[in-house]
Parts: structure tokens; C-alpha cells; sequence
């Protein structure tokens, strides 16, 4: 009788959710009833977004990721992470001396096992991190990052797992991060694994949401798997995984040895997971992410950006509908907007080259997509806003493609002078421990136990400085305070019927804020509300379910004269201002000339720094936006004469 383990992807399943986890404090309440649930041998406590997160939140990643491991090592669990091979922990690529360092400090912190893909499945950018782990004392995990396309066959991910294992491969990861692998060809693709290396312990991961997942357990469970990741209440299931109350029963009655639950641990981690998400974690997480959909098969995106997909359609929604009440159209809903998305990423991800749909090049393939809707609703063209991250995807320096790109994007490459290239991608990214080593005694910051902060530095250095600032913490707070405002409160005693939620008006003598809606429910029924600038409540007889209708345009008083010299550039998107993306790069300044064309300043949106260029020739006059501020579409960035 086969035995299967399980590990419980704890930091996966809020990342699947929303936007972020749960603090450190939180963090240790739930860890004893983790262990008291007897069901896990294994559990996912950091990596991917959870040191960037830690930072947002104004706290120090290192000291969270050291206590969060401790009580699962105490008890006899092992301890993974995820780890994005070139990227490291990041979006972008990492320098090799921070790769290296990063494994250091992770094994030092009391993390076991290191799960590295690579997004391009380019085992080029896996090799080092397989070496640099082992050398830490860690387990590599190397990962199959597994997608559905012409050229991502069975035969291609055994080739793939066999390279993996020469190169020295503890584990094979199976990561079906969108949950679209087949299941008869994952089971294939295990038990040719096992036929060749029957000692190397493969691990499943999937998301739940197209509906494939507990057929693809079961049948990589039958082609030998080891271990299968798995969810828990509240936060099973949806775009998250698979609930470990559904997996231990199927698979016993397969006849496999699976360990009992603790059901009352089970209940007091469920109550408390659902405790954080009540507290604040519940603004960040839209109820879509709860629901299982097959819309999801097409487009083949992936679990783990849901959350903070849907917050990018919200974000974007008021500009695109902007735009269509512009041209005399109807109005979008979200949800119409998520299938022209949808339908999007399906036209573009063939077109470039097929990268399987994982971090960061999910988000790439949806960035793109998205922003090519965005254009297209104001009338421009497809491929018109392509952010410098997506190039480097495209052209190659992120790693090599499974197919060649579409010819659009290659005349598109060389109309605007880009080069493709075919070298080792980390050969683009040159050694910066002592860089930042030497900014940080400038400063007088320590570098940490074990190099730590040294580390988190070099790998997040924007973040990093803005956590030490206190200026994270600061944003943070606001954003919840704001969330907070907006969200509805239901004031109804016991026995009584609802009351809509109260809204509060600023004074006359103070100056309005930008219209705002709610969602406000009376007697069962939601309403849409908008308060507006001028105390004037629009929408007010509009069920939430039903689209908005057009407003009746008023007049609109003429803008103020503008001296004809004058040229403001503005914002095509919101997001957050820099005027650069990297230390290489000199800032613009009032007084410089600049050309049109010319790359003036960077969008951060979407987790992708976008690329704006001046529409003109001409000097710069003011920059009308500071560092790291918050932009909505249309606000002037810079103006010129």
C-alpha cells in the first residue's frame, strides 16, 4: 500500500486569494493548530510574494520568515519555499551573487526545501539555483511548470524532469499552477519520472479553480507521486487548492495509505484563518476567487495572481468605461471586462512564443493582454503600450521561449531597434552584493545575522527602503482606513430588518474628495451608490447587478487658458510614479531637453513598470508628480514647453 503526504501551502492559499497574508503575529496563532491537524508532513512558509508582502505590511520579512518556520521544525515538518529560479524572489531578474546568498540566508532562517522553477521552463535558469541550494544545505525542488500548448507535450516535461535530475535535483515538482493539466497526461508524465528514477520523490502542486484538480490528484497518485499540496477551509478550493478533507478520503478509498485529521485542530485553524480575513486580509480578497470556473481553461491563468488580477480589473475599469462613455457607448461590468481580458490573453500567449503562464510571466502575458484592451477601448492600437518586462520576455533575455514569437512582434522589435537574444540570460545581470553592501554603510544599516538584511536589500531594494522609512507602513495603514470607509456595514440589531450603511459626507467648509461609490444593501438587495464631490448621490435606484447606465453628460465649462507653448503629458493608466525604475538610471530633471520618443518616467502597475515616452520634442518645465505617488489615468506626470 502506497503511502501519500501532503503539505499544506499556507502562504499559496492567501496568495491565490488576494493581495497579501497574514501578519507574523497571526501567523504564530495558527501555526499550533497547523501542527495539532496531524494530516501534513510538509508546509509552504515563505517565498515568492511573502518577503515583498512583509515589507508592504512595514515589517521585517527575515524576522517573520525565522519565527514562522520555527514551530513547524520544532514539531518535525519540513519547511518549503517557493523560489523563482532568475528571479529569485521577485519580478525581475537577480544578480548571481544574490541567488547565491538568498539560498544562505533562507536555510540559515530554518526553510528546508527550495521549490525553484523557472517561467520559461528554461532549465538554464534552474541549474544555478539547483547548485546553490545544495551547497546551502537545502533540498532542490525543481519544478515542471506545467501549461497546455502545442509544444508542452508529455514527452517535452519528461525530457525536461530528466535533464533536471542530471543536474542534480533532489525532487520533481509538478506545478500545475493554473490547474489546467489533463490529468491522464500528468499521470504519464509522473510515471515516466518514477520508471527511470523510482527514488526521486515527485511532489503535485495545482489550483482548484478550472476543475481538474482532484482527477489529477488521484491519477498522478497512481503513477507514483509522493506528495500532494493541499488547501483548508476558508480558503480552499476557488483559485485555490484542492481541501485536504476532500483528498485524504478519495485517496483511501484508491486504496493508498493517507494519515487521519485532527478535525477539531482542523476547525480551530479554520476559525482562525477566517479570523485574519475578517480582521483586514477580507478587504484584499474579491468573492470571485471563492467560485470554481472553467472560463479558466482558455486562457490557462494561473491560481496565485487571481487576487490580484481581479484588482487590476477594478483599477482599470472606471478609465476603460471612461473612454467608452467618451465614444457614445454603453458601459462595461467587471465581469465583461474579465471575459474580453480573458478572451485577450488567449490571442496574445501563442503570439508570444508560449511561455506557460506562471509567475512572472503570467502576469506579462496578462499585462499585455490587458493593456491591449485598454488601448483598443480608447481607440488605439493593438500592441501600442508593451512595458519593458514583456520586451525582455519577448526578445529573450529573460530566458529562451518555447516557440518563436509571432512576426508582428518581431517587425514591431526591429522597427523600434530592440535586439533579440540567445546568451545565458543571468550573463545580463551583473554581481551587486557590494553595491548595495556599500549603500548600506552609508546609511548605517546593518547587514543582519547570516547577511540577511544585506539580502532582503539587494533583492527588494525599493520596498527595503521604503519598510525602513516607515513610509510602507504608513501606506499601508491608509489603504486599509480607506477599504475600511468603502466598505459596507450592515447596522441591523437582531430581529430587524437591514438598514442601508451610513454614509458620511465631508464637511462643507472642507474640500470634497474625487466620487467615490459603495455597495450598499437594503432588505436583501444591493445598490450601487456614488457620492460625488458636490454631495450629489448618483445611481442611487441602480441594482449592483444590473450596468450602470450613461449619466446624462452637463455642460462642462471651458478649461482654464493654457499658454500654447505648454504640453502635458499624461498618465495612461493608474499606478504609482517614478521617474526610474533602477539606480542605472539618471533621473529627469526641470530644465532638461528631451526628444520625442524619448522614455521619460515609469508607471508601476499591474507589477510591471511601464515605459512612458514623451509625445514630443521639447524641454521639461515641472514634474508634477513625486516618487512613488499614486497616479490615476489622465493626471499630468510632466509638463514640457
Amino acid at each position: 500500500m502506497k503511502e501519500i503526504k501532503f503539505s499544506l501551502v499556507y502562504r499559496d492559499i492567501w496568495q491565490s486569494a488576494g493581495k497579501y497574508v497574514p501578519r507574523i503575529d497571526q501567523l504564530l496563532r495558527v501555526a499550533p493548530a497547523i501542527i495539532k491537524m496531524g494530516c501534513f508532513a510538509r508546509i509552504e512558509t515563505n517565498g515568492g510574494g511573502f518577503e515583498q508582502v512583509n515589507l508592504l505590511f512595514g515589517e521585517n520579512p527575515n524576522k517573520a520568515v525565522r519565527e514562522w518556520t520555527k514551530p513547524f521544525r520544532e514539531a518535525g515538518m519540513q519547511t518549503h519555499m517557493l523560489d523563482r529560479g532568475l528571479n529569485g524572489l521577485r519580478m525581475s531578474p537577480v544578480p548571481a551573487d544574490v541567488r547565491q546568498l538568498f539560498y544562505r540566508v533562507k536555510k540559515a532562517q530554518g526553510t528546508d526545501i527550495a521549490r525553484t522553477f523557472c517561467g520559461l521552463n528554461d532549465v538554464r535558469n534552474i541549474a544555478p539555483s539547483i547548485a546553490y541550494a545544495k551547497a546551502a544545505g537545502m533540498i532542490s525542488q525543481a519544478s515542471l511548470c506545467i501549461t497546455v500548448s502545442p509544444v508542452h507535450t508529455v514527452e517535452y516535461f519528461t525530457r525536461m524532469a530528466m535533464e533536471l535530475i542530471r543536474l542534480g535535483a533532489d525532487e520533481i515538482c509538478i506545478k500545475d499552477m493554473a490547474g489546467v493539466g489533463r490529468p491522464v497526461s500528468l499521470g504519464k508524465i509522473v510515471a515516466n519520472i518514477k520508471a527511470a528514477h523510482p527514488d526521486i520523490p515527485v511532489s503535485y502542486h495545482s489550483h482548484a479553480g478550472p476543475g481538474f484538480s482532484a482527477a489529477s490528484v488521484l491519477e498522478v497518485c497512481k503513477a507514483g507521486c509522493d506528495y500532494v499540496d493541499a488547501g483548508m477551509e476558508p480558503l480552499s478550493w476557488g483559485t485555490g487548492h484542492a481541501d485536504i478533507l476532500t483528498l485524504l478520503p478519495m485517496l483511501k478509498d484508491a486504496g493508498f495509505k493517507v494519515p487521519d485529521v485532527n478535525m477539531e485542530a482542523y476547525m480551530e485553524a479554520r476559525s482562525l484563518t477566517q479570523e485574519f480575513i475578517d480582521d483586514f486580509l477580507g478587504l484584499y480578497i474579491s468573492p470571485k476567487n471563492r467560485l470554481m470556473n472553467s472560463l479558466l481553461i482558455a486562457p490557462g491563468l494561473p491560481g496565485g495572481m487571481m487576487g490580484s488580477l481581479m484588482a487590476d480589473l477594478e483599477s482599470n475599469l472606471s478609465g476603460v468605461n471612461k473612454a467608452r462613455e467618451k465614444a457614445g457607448k454603453a458601459p462595461l461590468t467587471q465581469d465583461r471586462l474579465l471575459v474580453k481580458l480573458f478572451d485577450e490573453v488567449a490571442y496574445v500567449w501563442p503570439k508570444t512564443g508560449y511561455p506557460p503562464l506562471v509567475t512572472p510571466f503570467s502576469q506579462y502575458v496578462k499585462n499585455l493582454a490587458l493593456m491591449n484592451v485598454i488601448q483598443m477601448e480608447k481607440g488605439k492600437e493593438r500592441w501600442s503600450m508593451i512595458a519593458d518586462d514583456v520586451w525582455d520576455m519577448i526578445l529573450g533575455k529573460a530566458g529562451r521561449l518555447p516557440a518563436e514569437p509571432d512576426a508582428v512582434l518581431i517587425e514591431k522589435a526591429k522597427a523600434e531597434g530592440r535586439e533579440f537574444f540567445s546568451g545565458d540570460p543571468q550573463s545580463n545581470y551583473p554581481d551587486a552584493l557590494d553595491t548595495f553592501r556599500a549603500k548600506m554603510k552609508e546609511k548605517g544599516w546593518e547587514t543582519g545575522a547570516d547577511d540577511e538584511e544585506l539580502f532582503e536589500y539587494a533583492m527588494h531594494p525599493a520596498q527595503y527602503e521604503a519598510c525602513k522609512s516607515g513610509k510602507a507602513k504608513e501606506d499601508f495603514n491608509a489603504d486599509v482606513a480607506r477599504r475600511r470607509d468603502m466598505e459596507t456595514k450592515d447596522f441591523r440589531p437582531a430581529g430587524r430588518e437591514k438598514k442601508p450603511a451610513a454614509v458620511q459626507l465631508p464637511p462643507e467648509n472642507l474640500p470634497c474628495p474625487q466620487p467615490y461609490r459603495l455597495l450598499v444593501e437594503v432588505n436583501g438587495e444591493k445598490f450601487r451608490v456614488t457620492v460625488s464631490g458636490d454631495d450629489k448621490i448618483e445611481d442611487a435606484g441602480a441594482p449592483a447587478n444590473q450596468p450602470r447606465p450613461s449619466p446624462t453628460p452637463s455642460p462642462t465649462p471651458p478649461p482654464a487658458p493654457v499658454a500654447a507653448v505648454d504640453k502635458a503629458l499624461l498618465s495612461p493608466l493608474e499606478g504609482k510614479f517614478f521617474l526610474t525604475r533602477d539606480a542605472s538610471e539618471t533621473a529627469l530633471k526641470a530644465g532638461d531637453r528631451v526628444r520625442k520618443g524619448q522614455v521619460v518616467c515609469y508607471i508601476e502597475a499591474m507589477k510591471t513598470y511601464n515605459a512612458i515616452q514623451s509625445e514630443w520634442d521639447g524641454t521639461v518645465v515641472e514634474i508634477a508628480a513625486t516618487g512613488g505617488q499614486t497616479v490615476a489615468e489622465d493626471d499630468v506626470l510632466i509638463r514640457f514647453s
